[in-house]
């Protein structure tokens, strides 16, 4: 059976989404090692700190490129343009995240929306990315 051990976020400054990843999501370093020319950076949740990890891959990789830019950054560029979140953090009091985060001066492409019986909020990482957060509301 197959297990999700890590997940990543293509960012266009480790150091930059570190800061931000840490200070303003909260999350906590679990590996910081160089990795070529980049580091193997990944994050945890404070909460579940031998669960799932977030790796801050580097997005400049030479190698795979699109019409002479990294392909990552083309992919990262696209989906930003188009509104489309990377991925998703589970929130377990959106509102308060959203308060919190806009306090520090995140900006919000969407505030929190409720649809469906969730709620979601999308927001810009600083890296290049939109994250998207989602409350999940109980049936009680």
């Amino acid at each position: 059976m197959l297990s999700i051990d890590v997940t990543s976020v293509l960012v266009d400054d480790q150091e930059e989404a570190h800061d931000f990843y840490t200070k303003v999501l909260g999350f906590e370093t679990k590996t910081d090692v160089p990795a070529g020319e980049g580091r193997w950076l990944t994050l945890v949740s404070p909460a579940d700190p031998d669960g799932i990890e977030l790796l801050l891959e580097p997005d400049y990789n030479p190698g795979v490129q699109i019409d002479g830019e990294p392909a990552a950054q083309v992919y990262k560029r696209a989906l930003f343009d188009a509104g489309v979140p990377v991925t998703s953090f589970a929130s377990d009091d959106l509102e308060a995240d959203f308060e919190r985060m806009s306090n520090m001066g995140v900006v919000f492409a969407m505030e929190p929306t409720e649809m469906d019986g969730v709620t979601i909020a999308i927001f810009d990482d600083t890296c290049g990315n939109l994250i998207q957060l989602h409350h999940v509301h109980d049936d009680d």
